[in-house]
């Protein structure tokens, strides 16, 4: 969320977003069936319970609050480094195949890493077809211990839609680079990917966990072909945040068998913060849903998922149930950043963007739960779950009903989980990266020993 001052007035209407918030995720918890001695399982009943809730709303009751303004510009000039990126050449389709490399300029860098370089490669869009990404690699001071340095891929949270949101032409947020440096301080070597379409050619496919998982992958195995593969270990974990924290998830559900047939050894995964069921809170939206305006974060992400999802499933007639306002939003969103989308849907409803509810297309709720479902079993490798009490962006019931079936499946069901550890800190969504670190850090250890 934005760290500006607000002015007084919106107080009380950010307090109402705030609460409605909470009981519409209150709702979800209590639809997905959590209880004190049954496992939690997420079903189409959550989008049913809010569906319900915009049913019985009438127009005349829905605060639609105000109309979004002009999208600000980009908050910094972005740095490319110099690096060529294009679309993939007929040799370089294979994923993980690097196009180009270049020194990272300091401006965008971290400054406890030794070496940083942005290198672009192939990786794989949302229409299955080859794409390019690029990413940054950070290594640590010293020389590389025997077998090289352990490499830690990071996949990191929001930043928008928009070609100019790339993590490596800005600079890093300073929670990102605190979080970032204590990693290298520990030994690791970083590998940062910034997603297709983000500093590459195409559309960013927002919380697309599949593809991201496999932007990440190819990002690891593109690394070990530069000239600073020689100083990494075939040993890698992954570590994410927020929406990085979901696709660090997607990550371990193929890293086992990907990074075998590349010749690494995945170790495991740190998620903070991840998303998830945040499809069954879409799928309500409506004229009447949700209610009142939400915090301008809770909006900004359900543009980005409407933007990203009508992209690649243009078989799914999105634009259909949106006003010619809501196409507006969604085109807003296409082009834009976390920062600049926030500051121009501040106090805006969602239920502006739309003329009939979102369920009501044919097909639609199969195929944006195959988009962006988190499964909640099937992880081989152990994986660390941090969330903070106090988080409103990924709100706490949420990470409750998340974290909850993701330990229950280490020992029911089948293809049961390897093993999960799940840590809660008295603290917000960006605050939960850095209070982690108390205990993933050993996690992370025991995983290369």
């Amino acid at each position: 969320m934005l760290s500006s001052a607000r002015p007084a007035y919106h107080a009380p209407a950010r307090t109402l977003r705030r609460r409605v918030a909470a009981s519409l995720c209150a709702s979800s918890l209590l639809a997905a069936g959590i209880t004190a001695i049954g496992t939690p399982v997420a079903t189409a009943q959550s989008s049913q319970v809010f569906g319900s809730i915009a049913d019985i709303t009438p127009e005349s009751a829905v605060q639609l609050g105000t109309s979004p303004k002009p999208l600000p510009p980009h908050a910094n000039s972005t740095v490319d480094s110099g690096l060529p990126v294009a679309a993939p050449t007929a040799d370089q389709l294979t994923p993980g195949t690097v196009h180009a490399e270049v020194p990272l300029d300091p401006s965008v860098g971290l400054p406890a890493a030794a070496t940083q370089q942005r290198f672009a490669y192939t990786t794989i869009d949302q229409h299955g077809q080859a794409a390019t990404s690029t990413a940054a690699i950070f290594l640590p001071e010293g020389p590389a211990p025997e077998g090289g340095f352990p490499v830690l891929a990071w996949a990191h949270g929001t930043t928008g839609l928009g070609t100019q949101c790339a993590p490596s032409i800005n600079p890093r947020s300073e929670r990102d680079s605190q979080y970032l440096s204590h990693w290298l301080n520990q030994g690791y070597a970083i590998v940062a990917s910034d997603y297709a379409g983000l500093g590459s050619p195409g559309l960013h496919s927002y919380l697309n966990g599949k593809v991201t998982g496999a932007n990440v992958i190819d990002s690891v195995i593109a690394a070990q072909n530069l000239p600073e593969g020689a100083q990494l270990s075939n040993q890698w974990s992954v570590i994410g945040q927020s929406q990085g924290g979901g696709a660090a998830l997607h990550v371990a559900l193929q890293a086992t068998e990907r990074s075998q047939a590349a010749g690494l050894d995945f170790r495991g995964t740190v998620a903070t913060g991840a998303p998830a069921y945040i499809e069954e809170i879409v799928l309500a939206g409506g004229p009447t849903f949700p209610p009142v305006p939400l915090p301008e974060g809770l909006t900004v992400y359900a543009l980005y998922i409407l933007g990203a999802f009508r992209e690649a499933r243009p078989d799914i007639d999105i634009d259909s149930v949106l006003t010619d306002e809501g196409k507006q939003m969604v085109a807003t969103a296409e082009q834009s950043c976390y920062g600049q989308l926030a500051q121009s849907m501040d106090g805006v409803n969602l239920a502006r963007a739309f003329n009939k509810p979102l369920r009501s297309l044919p097909g639609l709720e199969q195929a944006l739960r195959d988009y962006m479902q988190t499964p909640t079993r099937g992880y081989d490798r152990p994986v660390f779950l941090g969330h903070g009490i106090t988080d409103i962006d990924v709100p706490s019931p949420i990470g409750i009903i998340l974290n909850s079936e993701m330990w229950l499946n280490q020992f029911v069901g089948d293809n049961r989980n390897n093993r999960v550890e799940v840590h809660w800190y008295p603290t917000d969504h960006r605050g939960t990266v850095m209070r982690s670190t108390t205990d993933s850090t050993p996690f992370m250890r025991s995983l290369f020993v």
